[in-house]
């Protein structure tokens, strides 16, 4: 029997390959696409569940079979069986037919696996269940306010300075092995182990001295007064006969460490000191289980780990050390019993992302020695983590001190004024022993170069950067001819990296690393692009959900923290509205909505209730405005006014899209009248008599981002000019990219917008706010070129500029060093800030071309538009939701080709780039192939095609003197 050309990949559960321990009570169950024939494309999908992966098979026992669904969009299927049982694995199989299949063909299908966690809501989409089984652990610590002896510093031994951090407790428990009754002659074997872990700090656990998992600064920050994520491993092969040692390091992390930047509150958000929780469950063939749950049969001590902390640092004092503690034979008398702190299950809940891990290994490019005893290496990468370090024959009390830092001074030593309260130091004190390894475990930092003190001759090899991140699958790729611009996608894709460690954080090195909400949904567009950040966003909306206030407000930063106000700036709780939109239209899972529904419309009232006259200017909380731009400050009313009206008409598209028509209907009135009020308050037109005059809003339909709303009909065009108050870039960028102006004004604006950017360099005078939106508009005008010019600028303000003067991160501010001024202010001075790298996105949809329509969820109607500008070539690759969508572009002289790749089931408007239209070609495989490729029209610069599913490559006339691009082009609207 023949192979099924259509074929499903990439299957995961809840947007996760293989997660174990979910607590989704309806699990999403999806998968990607795949064909080598044009135009193929789904007509139908099953998907079975079973608890045995045999059962799969036709007439096996299954717990849910779908049956065969009727729905060529399909990509997913919501899990609608009997209640899921806790700690249940669970096999399941996809498969799917394709609309060109012959009648009889079987389908192809692909395979995969979820398990549940410790416990399953009884909630079940049949209304059937068991109830939630309790966890029996209790929360036990170290004694957290021992009185110990106190000796007087050896003689010339130096104080450490512990910042008054207490040591790390260990924990042990010792239990009996794999067969059970241990002792009986008809023990039962060990066929499963599974442990469920947490913490109210960070954790590290092993069984019989073997590592546990790689999870790393588990279980991750939340607010704790909210939610506690708890994680599970599979230890069936840790588990030994005998004696078995289920032990762990504790540390204070998120919960009772220092996070964030105010003096009054610098530390123990959450809590005064860190706390263990576990249980340990042991399946034997005979269907009896024991398990091992933290309790007071534990004992605890310090050790070598002095202290631990995300802002401070490290210290591990060797001769502290215990020896072969967390293996079996070690002799646990002297230690002292755990305390159980409670045994309060309320707040836990399964992790639905995959955890921050050690994601690569930097080895130096130099390593100078600066003094005796002194070395600096340059591992010559911005990141986030930590170092490993190889240390020989180091004196029992001699210290090797590590201290971090992105950027050198002018005298080419450490940069760290710009860290504020950070040490960002870690120590190591030695025990005489002749080869160690020093590696912190509860720590990282933002560094590109470690100074070294205390050890004399430092060899290259010797040490090593270890990169941290949340495991974000990459799913997208960038190439162009220009190697500026492949180091600036770089650049990106490294401060992406670099700040997304279990929340996606500003900059990853000074006494800050919070979740603000502004940069995270600035750079969302491209942050989607570069990896799958579907499960590290599904996370990161719960913690905006846990932070939101009383009256219904989103915050500034998620989680919650003392120090920063609470009261919601625009563009920074716009987030609330902006993220979750982005996310369904990016991944087509509607749970993004229907989760965040109820707080984009209460975030909507709360403005409207204070501002009853829509404009915003009551209820903004510290309003960071356009944060970091350069020049003319653009009026907070302008942009506060933009997102009311912005956010108002996301939440009736979410509304609309989940079948709230109701809601949908009462929001976009609401919207459409706070764009009336917009224009009627900040725009003016100076007609042909040089009158000014308030503008007339007309009646506009709004515009997806960086396209333009829609004139009413017979819609007289003004002579004259159009002014925005303040006439700021950033101002035209937001009224444009939100659709706030009626089409005979928007082109005038768009105009101004042009004139301004052409004026400053051409440059950007643009912040957080306006640099994500810049490109993608000037490009939806007409004006790639002025897009190109932007990105290829070299002076400050521009993206360049950073790299040629030795950036691998993109920086916090355009000008955060200059050769003639120095280092901007240390307060607010990162090297390693994605926001500005928002330019990511238009690398992916502008250059390269790979995008979707306006109104295309999960990739399913492509727009394939690329932008060349001066470039030779340029290609992007996206692994998206449906399947992989490609573009890669040539120059060759004056001919141009375009390869083009659609995912099954989806379609594409393909734009090829031409000086001249009659020139095209499609290179169709075999002549069949034509049959799935029209040409639609041609226009300035392109020929238009309508493509179906498959791989197409493009042939064109492109002479190089040529423009990019001509005028606005009404098919730019996205």
């Amino acid at each position: 029997m023949p192979v099924p050309a259509l074929r499903p990949y990439a299957l995961r559960c809840d947007h996760r390959t293989t997660p174990l321990g979910i607590d989704e009570p309806a699990p999403l169950l999806s998968w990607r696409l795949a064909s080598d024939l044009r135009g193929d494309a789904p007509a139908a999908y099953r998907v079975r569940v079973a608890e045995r992966p045999e059962a799969l098979a036709e007439g096996g026992r299954l717990l849910w079979d779908s049956g065969r669904v009727e729905d060529p969009s399909a990509i997913g299927a919501g899990y609608a069986g009997p209640a899921l049982r806790p700690r249940t694995r669970y096999h399941w199989r996809v498969e799917v037919w394709s609309q060109a299949a012959a009648a009889g063909e079987e389908p192809a299908g692909a395979v995969s696996w979820f398990e549940t966690g410790m416990t399953v809501p009884s909630r079940a989409v049949d209304g059937s269940g068991p109830g939630e089984p309790a966890w029996r652990a209790s929360w036990i610590t170290h004694d957290p306010n021992p009185i110990a002896v106190m000796d007087a510093p050896t003689e010339g031994e130096l104080a450490l300075d512990d910042h008054g951090l207490a040591p790390c407790p260990l924990l042990r428990r010792a239990f009996p092995g794999a067969a059970h009754p241990a002792d009986s002659p008809a023990a039962s074997p060990l066929v499963r182990a599974r442990l469920y872990v947490s913490a109210r700090g960070l954790y590290e656990v092993r069984l019989n001295g073997t590592r546990v998992g790689d999870a790393e600064l588990a279980p991750g920050w939340t607010d704790y007064t909210r939610r506690v994520q708890y994680q599970t491993y599979d230890v069936t092969e840790l588990v030994g006969p005998g004696e078995n040692v289920l032990a762990a390091t504790l540390t204070d992390g998120w919960w009772s460490g220092f996070v964030g930047f105010e003096p009054r509150r610098a530390g123990a958000h959450y809590g005064t000191f860190p706390q263990f929780l576990a249980e340990l469950h042991l399946t034997h063939a005979d269907g009896s289980v024991r398990t091992v749950v933290t309790d007071d049969t534990w004992v605890t001590r310090t050790g070598a780990i002095r202290y631990a902390d995300l802002l401070r640092g490290e210290c591990h004092d060797l001769r502290q050390a215990v020896d072969g503690w967390e293996s079996p034979g070690y002799d646990d008398d002297g230690w002292s019993p755990a305390l159980v702190v409670d045994a309060d299950h309320r707040l836990l809940v399964a992790s639905v992302d995959e955890p921050v891990r050690a994601m690569a290994e930097i080895r130096p490019v130099s390593v100078t020695r600066v003094s005796p005893g002194t070395h600096l290496v340059d591992f010559g990468q911005n990141l986030a983590g930590r170092i490993r370090l190889r240390v020989d024959d180091l004196a029992a009390g001699a210290r090797v001190v590590v201290r971090h830092a992105e950027v050198l001074d002018d005298k080419q030593r450490l940069y760290t004024a710009n860290l504020r309260t950070a040490a960002a130091t870690d120590v190591l004190i030695g025990d005489g022993r002749r080869h160690r390894t020093f590696e912190p475990r509860f720590t990282y930092h933002g560094f590109r170069y470690a100074e070294i003190s205390g050890i004399p001759e430092l060899r290259s090899d010797a040490v090593l950067a270890v990169a941290l991140h949340s495991d974000t699958a990459w799913t997208g790729s960038f190439d162009c001819s220009d190697p500026d611009i492949r180091r600036l996608h770089a650049c990106v894709e490294w401060g992406q990296r670099s700040n997304f460690v279990s929340v996606p954080t500003d900059c990853p090195q000074r006494d800050e690393r919070l979740g603000w909400l502004a940069d995270a949904q600035v750079f969302l567009p491209t942050a989607a692009l570069n990896a799958d950040v579907a499960a590290f966003f599904t996370k990161w909306l719960r913690d905006i959900d846990d932070a939101r206030t009383p009256d219904g407000g989103f915050t500034n930063v998620a989680p919650r923290l003392a120090g920063v106000a609470d009261e919601g700036a625009p563009g920074w709780a716009d987030a609330g509205v902006v993220v979750p939109w982005h996310l369904y239209r990016t991944y087509g899972d509607p749970r993004f909505l229907s989760r965040a529904l109820d707080g984009m419309r209460a975030w909507v009232a709360l403005i409207h209730r204070h501002n009853p006259d829509l404009i915003w200017r009551h209820r903004v909380g510290p309003h960071f405005s356009d944060w970091l731009a350069p020049g003319v400050p653009t009026p907070r009313e302008v942009i506060a006014t933009a997102y009311f009206a912005h956010s108002t008409r996301l939440t009736a598209l979410a509304a609309e899209a989940l079948g709230h028509h109701d809601v949908a209907q009462e929001h976009h009135r609401l919207a459409a009248a706070i764009r009336a009020a917009f224009v009627a308050r900040f725009v003016t037109t100076g007609d042909a008599d040089g009158v000014e005059r308030a503008a007339d809003a007309g009646n506009t339909a709004p515009a997806e981002r960086t396209g333009r709303a829609e004139p009413a009909e017979d819609t007289p065009t003004p002579a004259g000019q159009v002014r925005l108050a303040g006439d700021t870039q950033t101002g035209y960028l937001v009224v444009l990219a939100f659709g706030l102006l009626p089409e005979h004004l928007a082109d005038g604006a768009a105009r101004r917008l042009a004139e301004l950017v052409e004026a400053a360099g051409p440059a950007l005078q643009t912040g957080f706010v306006g640099v994500a939106l810049a490109a993608p508009v000037l490009d939806a005008y007409g004006r790639a070129d002025l897009a190109h010019a932007l990105l290829r600028r070299t002076e400050v303000p521009s993206w360049l500029f950073p790299l040629r003067h030795g950036a691998t991160t993109i920086w916090e501010r355009w000008d955060g060093w200059t050769p003639e001024g120095g280092f901007r202010a240390p307060a607010m001075n990162s090297f390693n800030h994605y926001a500005l790298g928002s330019i990511g996105e238009w690398l992916y949809r502008g250059v390269a071309g790979v995008d979707q329509d306006a109104d295309s969820v999960a990739y399913r109607r492509l727009r394939v538009r690329p932008r060349p500008g001066a470039l030779g070539h340029a290609s992007a690759r996206y692994e998206s939701a449906r399947g992989t969508v490609a573009a890669a572009w040539r120059r060759e002289g004056e001919r141009l080709t375009l390869r083009v790749q659609v995912p099954p089931g989806a379609t594409a408007e393909v734009f090829v780039p031409t000086t001249d239209p009659r020139s095209v070609r499609e290179l169709a495989a075999a002549p069949e192939d034509g049959a799935h490729s029209t040409l639609i029209d041609t226009g300035p610069g392109h020929a238009r095609y309508q493509v179906a599913s498959g791989s197409y490559h493009f042939t064109a006339a492109f002479s190089p003197a040529a423009p990019t691009s001509a005028g606005p082009q009404e098919e730019d609207t996205p």
